[in-house]
């Protein structure tokens, strides 16, 4: 699995006080993510999801969970990648980004893993594309890498406040 970005001052707390860093991993087509286990707040199935007009593209809606409604953002869309179908691994994340409550659409979660700190390293200088910008670190494992991503620059000021503004209709 992997990850790139640069890893900021509270990841790198996190990794010196305990050594180590515990990771959801899931795929976006043929690369493998990771996200802190402390953003994420639950794994669902995929369900209905209830669109919303003149939400940015990645936006697909909108999900009752237990009485609370979150906004899903697909995260294909979100990196430029190719759109794809649904699949039965399909799932949509549920994580805190920047105060907000989020689900985010993988094509597949696959495991929780603890890396410890030697086994991250900050992204290559010449990783391109809008993706490195959320990216903070490489995960180097034994048979891939795993970009471990920072969820709270996944959306910019006019995406958090058109999800706002959704969230509240």
């Amino acid at each position: 699995m992997s990850t790139s970005s640069t890893t900021t001052s509270k990841e790198v707390q996190s990794v010196e006080h305990t050594g180590s860093l515990q990771l959801v991993s899931f795929h976006l087509g043929d690369e493998v993510y990771g996200i802190e286990i402390v953003k994420v707040r639950e794994i669902i199935l995929m369900g209905e999801i209830t669109r919303v007009p003149q939400t940015p593209p990645f936006v697909k809606g909108l999900i009752n969970l237990r009485s609370t409604v979150i906004p899903v953002i697909d995260l294909r869309i979100r990196f430029d990648l190719q759109a794809s179908d649904f699949t039965s691994e399909s799932r949509i994340m549920v994580i805190d980004v920047g105060g907000k409550t989020i689900g985010i659409i993988v094509d597949a979660v696959s495991e929780v893993l603890r890396v410890s700190n030697d086994q991250i390293a900050p992204p290559p200088p010449t990783v391109a594309g809008l993706e490195q910008e959320y990216l903070t670190g490489l995960v180097k494992l034994d048979d891939q890498l795993l970009m471990l991503l920072d969820v709270d620059k996944l959306l910019g000021k006019e995406d958090s406040e058109a999800i706002e503004a959704m969230s509240a209709t």
